[in-house]
């Protein structure tokens, strides 16, 4: 809950931030780029990026805990994008 959360306030300062500099036009593709930085993040740390090969290497040296460390990881980087991603398609829709 408290990384959607960030997520939220993410996206509420971006949309100010956007607002300020360029307007409603730019809304969209500033928090779509928060969004789309934050799943970039999500992919990468959750090892989907890699070769089967690798990815039997990456589980076969991997303790548990690191293992869950980087699926928390991830799943908080994909609760942080989340909220921006929603915004930036909602004001994309609005702004047309």
């Amino acid at each position: 809950m408290r990384y959607l959360l960030i997520g939220v306030f993410l996206s509420l300062c971006a949309v100010l931030i956007s607002m300020i500099f360029w307007g409603m036009e730019k809304v969209h593709l500033v928090t779509g780029t928060i969004g789309c930085i934050f799943i970039g993040i999500a992919m990468i740390l959750s090892g989907s990026m890699v070769s089967g090969d690798r990815m039997r290497a990456n589980l076969a040296t991997e303790s548990t805990e690191n293992r869950d460390e980087r699926n928390k990881i991830t799943t908080n980087s994909l609760l942080i994008a989340l909220p921006n991603i929603i915004v930036a398609i909602l004001f994309y829709y609005l702004s047309k």
